[in-house]
């Protein structure tokens, strides 16, 4: 168990691409099961969304290290991360509050705070952020319905400027993959 590489995984309140990102998060967790120790850390407003989805239970039953926000310390991922006990931080989905946070660089909440110390740190981040086209895009709810929404250039900057920082984009759940594949023992 302690030759497994641990990752955090950060997820806020975004619920554009969850089932997706959940689905392909426990394949990882199968394949690489001898390879990766993925820990959960879930956003005060992740929670309520994954609530929302059905899928917090799944979550803490099939992952079986899972904490929820209690505040920007709390647990203490920011710090374990800053010491280098994770591999890679990934973000997914990020919400455009989130992206915001990292890249204006304000570490008030548990997932902003973990990243902006892991970057400090030289630990690799991965973000996939709701929104990260501008325009309109349509996702949906747990009931099925479309909800379409309109992405603003602001919320692109914040994601373009991540990008600079050397925070690695990811537009799509099955980005993911290639990520632990790059980090998987050769």
């Amino acid at each position: 168990m302690s030759s497994k590489k641990k990752i955090a995984w950060g997820i806020t309140g975004s619920g554009d691409k969850i089932i997706e990102t959940v689905n392909i998060m426990r394949e990882i967790k199968e394949k690489y099961a001898d390879e990766f120790d993925i820990r959960i850390y879930v956003s005060k407003a992740g929670d309520q969304v994954l609530k929302y989805y059905g899928l917090f239970k799944e979550l803490e039953v099939e992952f079986d290290r899972t904490w929820v926000e209690v505040n920007a310390n709390a647990p203490f991922l920011a710090g374990q991360i800053q010491l280098g006990q994770f591999e890679f931080m990934i973000i997914a989905p990020a919400t455009s509050n989130t992206v915001a946070k990292i890249s204006l660089r304000i570490g008030d909440s548990l997932i902003p705070n973990a990243a902006i110390m892991g970057q400090k740190a030289g630990v690799p981040i991965y973000l996939m952020p709701s929104d990260f086209e501008e325009g309109v895009v349509v996702t949906q709810l747990p009931d099925g319905r479309d909800l379409e929404l309109t992405i603003r250039k602001e919320d692109v900057e914040h994601v373009k400027r991540l990008e600079n920082m050397g925070v690695n984009i990811l537009k799509t759940p099955e980005d993911i993959i290639e990520v632990f594949k790059k980090h998987a023992k050769k």
